[in-house]
């Protein structure tokens, strides 16, 4: 054929084109991106509920009322006041009216969640066990942070905590079978370890609410994942209790908040605990 007798195409031939023309792709990484940013701020939005829940929680008060409001001065706080943690930032880590100091606590608890939030969601993915495992983090943070403060773990929280992970563990991973173990093996274990010292000792070496903590863990994670979690806090638990004698800040016989030690290497545990078993039955 003749170069010049080659024709660009009518204009229906353009208008077919336009209409079979494929929109535009959305690419992979622009919607995990985004869906990332959104995890993560509900990370924000769901930490700053936590910290209610902390300092509430212990003292026997209402989670939902009265509205946030200033532990100092008692003031109701605005809504601009709520914003996690850019409003501790701006309001220089003080109370608006009152100007004393808002621990640094609040937007810890905040930035921490958010990372797990979405650190799960980036090793999981939008499936319904993603759910489960931030309700996990949630309670674990809470626990973590009023243990630490005032050696309290909640029944209000274990105990529905154990039953919900057992449903959860049953219905989803681990499997059954590996949530009932778990949940009996956790409970267990503690309750023997703290009867045997009571007995040897004559005193209370490990409180019920670390009992039912890491049954509750058990029920979640299933029974690997809970002997991970017991190893890893009792490492925890011994450098910092060494840790503590040699810069004498306490004594062999200090208490130590292990619930919040088993909170920290729960998460861990979600986090790698299969990288860390496989790396531990490399020595067996």
């Amino acid at each position: 054929m003749d170069a010049a007798t080659v024709t660009i195409g009518s204009s229906s031939d353009s208008k077919l084109l336009s209409a079979t023309r494929k929109p535009a792709i959305v690419t992979p990484l622009m919607t995990d991106l985004s869906a990332a940013f959104f995890v993560g701020a509900l990370g924000l939005a769901v930490g700053s509920f936590l910290n209610v829940c902390i300092y509430r929680l212990p003292r026997d008060q209402s989670v939902v009322r009265p509205p946030s409001r200033c532990p100092s001065c008692g003031r109701g706080l605005r809504w601009f006041e709520n914003v996690p943690v850019a409003a501790w930032v701006v309001l220089g880590g003080r109370c608006r009216t009152c100007r004393n100091v808002i621990s640094p606590m609040y937007p810890m608890v905040e930035t921490v969640t958010a990372f797990m939030f979405t650190f799960h969601y980036w090793q999981l993915g939008w499936q319904p066990l993603l759910g489960v495992r931030l309700v996990f983090v949630a309670v674990m943070i809470v626990l973590c942070v009023i243990d630490f403060q005032v050696q309290i773990l909640p029944d209000v929280i274990t105990l529905p905590g154990v039953g919900i992970g057992l449903v959860a563990g049953s219905l989803l991973e681990p499997g059954w079978t590996s949530s009932l173990v778990g949940m009996v093996a956790g409970g267990g274990v503690l309750w023997v370890v703290g009867e045997g010292y009571l007995r040897i000792r004559g005193q209370q070496g490990m409180g019920m609410g670390d009992v039912k903590m890491l049954a509750m863990i058990g029920a979640f994670l299933g029974w690997q994942s809970m002997l991970i979690t017991l190893l890893l806090a009792s490492v925890l638990g011994s450098v910092v209790g060494v840790a503590m004698v040699l810069l004498n800040r306490g004594g062999m016989q200090s208490a130590l908040p292990f619930g919040s030690f088993l909170a920290v290497s729960a998460l861990i545990s979600t986090c790698v605990g299969q990288p860390l078993l496989h790396w531990y039955l490399r020595f067996y």
